[in-house]
């Protein structure tokens, strides 16, 4: 293998420079001004739609979670009403498991 000693730079072509006016005039740098306080208007008009967006989704969010929270109040209401429900007939099951058992025990077999 033999190795190199020297290379060949080639140089990339120069791009030609765009020619600056020396005085951009008040016309030109008016009209630049004026645009862009028109895109930025443009953007803040774009930017309060979207807070307002953002404001009426968080009230809508926060009415949820309120009626979410009275939902589960409900639940959890209902749950207690259940398990109260079901102690008493646990309870009326259990007499008449006893009365049952009494019943045949004092029955002539």
């Amino acid at each position: 293998m033999s190795e190199l000693t020297s290379a060949r730079i080639i140089p990339f072509p120069a791009r030609p420079r765009a020619a600056k006016p020396t005085d951009p005039g008040p016309d030109l740098g008016a009209e630049r001004l004026a645009r862009a306080l028109a895109a930025l208007d443009a953007a803040l008009g774009e930017q309060r739609v979207a807070i307002t967006t953002w404001r009426d989704s968080l009230a809508a969010l926060r009415s949820s979670t309120a009626d979410l929270g009275a939902s589960m109040a409900r639940y959890q209401a209902n749950l207690g009403a259940l398990d109260a429900n079901v102690t008493a007939l646990n309870t009326q099951a259990r007499a008449l498991e006893r009365s049952a058992d009494d019943a045949l025990a004092h029955s002539p077999g």
